[in-house]
């Protein structure tokens, strides 16, 4: 993870003061999670390194750590009497399909719960379906039970500007109304992330003069490259106790970079792409193996080439 090192090289210096106070780093290409181990306690130690063993997401792993620095030095801040700013933590995912905008809120949450920020950290995951009801009034009462629902974690609402999409008389600008008002008397032990496409997301915020402020917090979602790609592939396969062998690997690299190489390539889905070749692979494998009387450990594991239909 070339990219992904350099990236968390250049934006160590803005944390090393916060971890290391008065000592200088042991290496300045020392993952940020390794970094804050020594400070922090157990469950939060796990949960930054699962963070930083995902793939790419050098954005938001940026900001989080960016957030537990603020959230220590407030702390400092307040012993010595100094004036605390008001932090909101509401945030816009911005990104394509597959580029990890669930797994980020669910494992934000987490985080935010041991960091002392969320009581309980949980995620609910809602859509325009779950926000709009069916009548005057409805959908102001579903929002609200939602967002009781979600009091003490996150309510991540994807493809946030579906909302926007009935016009004026839709019920899902009365959605909106209620959310912004609901963002503006809920400011502690709740946070929401609205996530979608990128343009989309520029536009949805326009809908309500009240939601640019209402989300100070904005992380972008790159798409994967093809390196990175076939990285989750191999984590894939492995969290089922599979191995792709070097044949199988190249084939989807060459996939990958027809793909990604497409200038008319429109609706690509990333990691979950990924995820449904394996998927794929491993029912093809299957049949492929029911032919045999006698099956290895290694016949069970490998997924081959002509497993995937690439």
């Amino acid at each position: 993870m070339k990219q992904q090192s350099e990236s968390i090289s250049a934006s160590n210096p803005n944390r090393i003061q916060v971890v290391f106070k008065r000592d200088p780093p042991k290496k300045t290409n020392e993952p940020l999670s390794a970094s804050i181990n020594s400070i922090v306690h157990s469950e939060l130690s796990i949960l930054f390194n699962e963070l930083e063993g995902l793939v790419g997401l050098t954005e938001a792993k940026k900001t989080i750590y960016e957030i537990y620095a603020l959230h220590q030095i407030n702390k400092e801040r307040e012993k010595h009497g100094l004036h605390l700013e008001k932090q909101v933590f509401h945030m816009v995912f911005k990104g394509n399909p597959g580029t990890g905008k669930t797994t980020v809120a669910r494992l934000f949450g987490k985080i935010f719960r041991e960091m002392g920020i969320l009581t309980k950290g949980h995620l609910i995951e809602v859509e325009r379906a779950d926000l709009v009801g069916e009548f005057i009034g409805h959908t102001a009462q579903k929002t609200r039970e939602l967002v009781k629902k979600a009091m003490g974690g996150i309510l991540f609402i994807d493809e946030a500007y579906s909302l926007a999409r009935g016009g004026e008389k839709d019920f899902g600008k009365e959605a909106v109304d209620c959310l912004t008002k609901s963002l503006e008397d809920l400011n502690n032990d709740f946070i929401c992330i609205i996530a979608g496409y990128n343009e989309e997301m520029e536009n949805f915020l326009e809908l309500n003069p009240g939601l640019p402020s209402r989300f100070p917090i904005h992380i972008d979602f790159s798409d994967y490259n093809v390196d990175e790609l076939l990285q989750i592939a191999h984590i894939m396969t492995k969290n089922k106790d599979f191995e792709l062998t070097v044949e199988a690997s190249d084939k989807i690299r060459r996939s990958l970079m027809t793909i990604v190489n497409n200038p008319f390539q429109m609706n690509f889905s990333n990691a979950r792409h990924i995820r449904n070749c394996i998927e794929k692979a491993i029912r093809v494998q299957a049949v492929r193996l029911l032919r045999s009387n006698e099956l290895s450990r290694e016949d069970l594991i490998h997924l081959k080439a002509e497993d995937f239909a690439l």
